[in-house]
């Protein structure tokens, strides 16, 4: 178990060690599309059709002939069928002859293109097209939204509301999704006590269980709340081995350092899990433990509302995600110059909360809201985080730093 001498890890290498290390959970489900957005894709699908299966109108007008409008421009064209979406014309469409079409309509044999009806004057049956028009104009193609044999989705996708559309035009109705991750999260301390309830002196409102439960909120994951557990180690360990019964992943927050009523670390060993690391060099978050019981993971956060929401955002999803089989993908850092100055030992990196400011030289990055780990307010209205990187000694006005922006900040 580690003690006081363990070296800090870096929080980049932690999350790389993690993630080297766990595979997905194991097990499947088959869903209907209508309930699959936001799931992870468990197999691959390929179109069995093309899409759309035949040429079709792009556009209302009349479809002609290219060859005979360029070799006679001014002569009317005999409109002899109409075809509208749903409704193909049965027949062929001879030269010099046209069909009133509408968008999304089979284009029938005979026509190689489609006149705008804006580009056509119309008298009885009889059509002028006043456009010049080459082969294929104004038409789709069969295959052009979607090929057969085409992936439609790649398993370890998140299926979104635009491969919902893709699936369902594909002709696919149900998919395989990998069963909800199953979290427990809990708080630690006898000084905690649930919002809503009285408080007496020197008690706090529990605002990390809310917190991440609402960071992790997900169509991939089934959240279990363990409540609030006391200071007492045989209290903790009992904790931890209901919520290891019941769930994939635990977290709880608080008591995650080492000092006399810190009990994570003991707690851990005493249900079997062993520490993977202990400390991380950055700055909020330092004081975090990771345990493993054989394919289980237990995140002990610091008690510290932000330390806990930095490290929840840059360590825990990305692993969770992981576990979920869902599709790697990097934090997304944005390089950004500093607005401001700020001094710091080397050794950790530093996550501050930041405003991106736009002003006539540009967008630059602001501090934003009251400095300490334990100060909410400097996460509402924050736009994200900035890396100070581990070996800086601090920041000037113009260094280019990495900007880590919350979900909340974009279209």
């Amino acid at each position: 178990m580690p003690n006081q001498q363990t070296a800090p890890i870096p929080i980049d290498l932690a999350r790389d060690q993690l993630l080297a290390s766990i595979d997905a959970i194991e097990g499947t489900e088959t869903v209907d599309l209508d309930q699959a957005c936001g799931r992870i894709a468990a197999e691959t699908i390929t179109s069995t059709i093309d899409l759309p299966r035949t040429y079709n109108a792009a556009v209302d007008g009349y479809g002609v002939g290219s060859a005979s409008l360029i070799a006679a421009p001014d002569r009317p064209f005999k409109i002899v069928g109409v075809a509208r979406a749903g409704h193909p014309f049965d027949g062929v469409i001879g030269a010099g002859e046209a069909i009133e079409i509408y968008t999304g309509g089979v284009m029938p044999q005979g026509p190689d293109c489609v006149a705008m009806h804006e580009d056509c004057t119309r008298s009885g049956d009889e059509v002028v097209i006043a456009a010049k028009l080459a082969r294929g104009s104004n038409m789709r193609p069969p295959g052009e939204n979607l090929a057969k044999g085409e992936i439609v989705i790649a398993k370890g996708q998140v299926v979104s509301a635009a491969l919902v559309g893709q699936l369902a035009a594909s002709g696919t109705a149900q998919i395989s999704v990998r069963r909800r991750l199953r979290v427990a999260v809990l708080s630690t301390g006898d000084e905690v006590v649930p919002a809503g309830s009285p408080a007496s002196h020197g008690q706090i409102f529990d605002a990390n269980r809310p917190m991440l439960k609402a960071i992790l909120a997900s169509s991939q994951i089934t959240l279990i709340d363990c409540g609030i557990v006391p200071d007492r180690l045989a209290a903790l360990s009992a904790a931890y081995e209901n919520a290891l019964a019941a769930a994939d992943v635990v977290i709880s927050s608080g008591g995650a350092s080492d000092g006399i009523e810190d009990h994570t670390q003991q707690a851990m060993q005493q249900v079997g899990a062993n520490c993977a690391f202990w400390r991380l060099a950055m700055k909020p978050g330092r004081p975090m433990a990771v345990g493993r019981r054989e394919k289980q993971l237990i995140f002990c956060l610091p008690g510290n509302p932000v330390a806990a929401f930095v490290c929840t955002r840059l360590l825990i999803k990305p692993v969770l995600i992981k576990l979920s089989d869902g599709a790697a993908t990097p934090i997304l850092k944005i390089r950004v110059p500093a607005g401001f100055t700020h001094r710091k030992k080397p050794g950790r990196a530093e996550f501050l909360r930041v405003v991106l400011v736009d002003d006539t030289d540009g967008q630059h990055l602001q501090l934003h809201g009251r400095k300490g780990a334990g100060v909410i307010s400097s996460l509402t209205g924050a736009d994200g985080l900035v890396e100070i990187p581990l070996e800086n000694a601090g920041v000037d006005k113009g260094l280019m730093l990495n900007f880590l922006p919350f979900h909340e900040r974009g279209l």
